[in-house]
């Protein structure tokens, strides 16, 4: 396997992660093959590495315009459109995509790169001599990161390699590796992994933006979720232990909800207040965050951005379904539809209406160069994931739910929810809210495929999955729920056949 072989890479660029907070000394470059493996330094440089591949949620392929992973799962939703041909929109738009469509084969290869990073760590990290405390806490930082990648890898393509250790040469084992059932990943790596994590004395802050006890709770809730849902159909307990996990964050990670929704859009707001986990950016070195010049109208000339992508955008449909008077959807909260013209008085006024989530005022204005994170977990995403499996799992909603969906509503500047809601009414709320609140966030696809329901935004129905028509006529099968193993993959190792069903 391709990506599996990258793995014998273990000289890793550890260093060009972001942050650069999380190292008080600047090392170099690379670690070499004499390295002294019983340094701290070293087992703090691969636990490090484990960041890196982070930014491949949200970049792509560096040398495909337009060709960022970060846009996949918004066109799937058919709820977005695009300005550029380059996207390869039209193909997902129409549900056209096959196993060597644009993005399939970039986010297994970022992925299991990550994956390689992290087992690196995992079996390097205890040779170092040092306190049992840091190396339990690496350990859990690498497997946190572990999960993550997998969590994603199994919703996107179900059954993957399982690759848990690094290949030696020349006596390696063959890369050419099977397929290993979802479910077999949640049960011997991903939950694993997380409850060894859940051991660790991990903080449940950080303002470097480093693994806390916070994401490892997150993760878990949402990893219980899934699980229990239609993808794996764990079961009921596994809606407990999702409640269980988020509560936990709810109460100790001293996260709260920001009173303006522009404040997830400031940077000096990064890594606190109602951010649980993001992927480390800087305007600086060594890459600005994407998703600003990404979602800007293109050609509107409102930006110093040489290149204003247009690349995602909601439906006109998608908008209209909120409700009346929803904050959320007024001009610069999470979208926006004019601006003023660089270096003019004159606004333009665009002919979409355009994400304003990712809007760096001063990248926009001044620099060409953004500073915000991207965010994998905030605070509203546990408040509706702790609601959801509290009420499966108790068979209503109770009053710690509806509290939280009431704290999301609120900031929305929505109504009261209506007395005794039954466990269906609620769920079918939380859902909308989750739409609503988290669009646009790479939440909404995975969502989709975990309910197997789909909002519809003409006539306001949850239809199911398979045979939902979006709006722009496709019609959701089977075969979508899972994206096929990428051709090239399959080209260096045939023991990836069969592809998942339709492919």
């Amino acid at each position: 396997m391709k990506t599996t072989k990258h793995i014998l890479i273990a000289l890793l660029v550890l260093f060009s992660y972001s942050c650069k907070k999380f190292l008080d000394e600047k090392p170099t470059n690379f670690l070499t093959p004499d390295a002294d493996l019983t340094s701290p330094k070293v087992a703090t440089a691969f636990t490090l590495g484990c960041y890196q591949n982070l930014q491949g949620l949200v970049y792509g392929q560096p040398s495909s315009y337009g060709g960022n992973t970060y846009n996949l799962m918004e066109f799937m939703t058919g709820k977005a459109g695009s300005d550029l041909g380059q996207t390869g929109f039209a193909t997902f738009q129409n549900l056209l995509y096959n196993n060597t469509s644009f993005y399939v084969d970039t986010w297994w290869q970022r992925l299991y790169l990550g994956i390689g990073a992290c087992n690196l760590a995992i079996q390097n990290i205890p040779k170092a001599i040092q306190p049992a405390t840091t190396t339990t806490n690496q350990l859990a930082t690498a497997k946190t990161l572990r999960a993550l990648y997998y969590f994603y890898l199994v919703r996107l393509y179900g059954a993957v390699p399982k690759v848990t250790v690094v290949p030696t040469v020349p006596t390696a084992p063959n890369l050419n590796l099977p397929r290993t059932p979802a479910k077999a990943i949640y049960d011997s790596i991903i939950i694993p992994d997380l409850q060894e994590a859940a051991k660790s004395t991990l903080p449940w802050k950080d303002a470097s933006g480093q693994v806390t006890m916070s994401l490892v709770q997150t993760l878990l809730a949402d990893v219980y979720l899934t699980y229990a849902g239609a993808a794996i159909n764990g079961g009921n307990q596994y809606y407990a232990l999702s409640a269980a996990a988020s509560k936990a964050v709810i109460t100790n990670s001293g996260a709260s909800l920001f009173t303006s929704y522009t404040d997830m859009n400031n940077p000096a707001n990064k890594n606190g207040g109602e951010f649980i986990f993001q992927v480390q950016f800087a305007a600086s070195v060594p890459a600005p965050n994407p998703l600003t010049a990404l979602t800007i109208p293109n050609y509107a000339g409102i930006s110093k951005y040489s290149d204003e992508y247009g690349s995602v955008y909601p439906t006109p449909q998608f908008i209209k379904s909120f409700a009346p008077g929803d904050k959320r959807v007024q001009e610069r909260q999470f979208f926006y539809t004019k601006y003023k013209k660089i270096n003019s008085a004159d606004t333009v006024t665009f002919r979409n209406t355009y994400i304003y989530k990712f809007f760096d005022s001063l990248a926009v204005v001044t620099t060409a160069k953004s500073d915000l994170n991207y965010t994998v977990y905030r605070l509203a995403d546990v408040y509706l994931m702790y609601a959801e499996a509290s009420n499966r799992a108790e068979g209503a909603p109770n009053a710690d739910a509806l509290n939280y969906v009431k704290a999301i509503r609120t900031r929305a500047k929505l109504g009261p929810l209506p007395a005794n809601m039954s466990q269906t009414d609620f769920e079918h709320e939380v859902w909308l809210q989750r739409y609503f609140e988290l669009c646009f966030e790479n939440k909404m696809w995975f969502d989709m495929i975990r309910t197997r329901k789909v909002h519809n935004d003409v006539t306001g129905n949850w239809d199911d999955f398979v045979g939902h028509t979006t709006v722009y006529g496709a019609t959701f099968a089977a075969k979508n729920l899972l994206f096929p193993v990428p051709k090239q993959e399959i080209d260096v190792n045939p023991n990836l056949l069969p592809n998942n069903p339709g492919f």
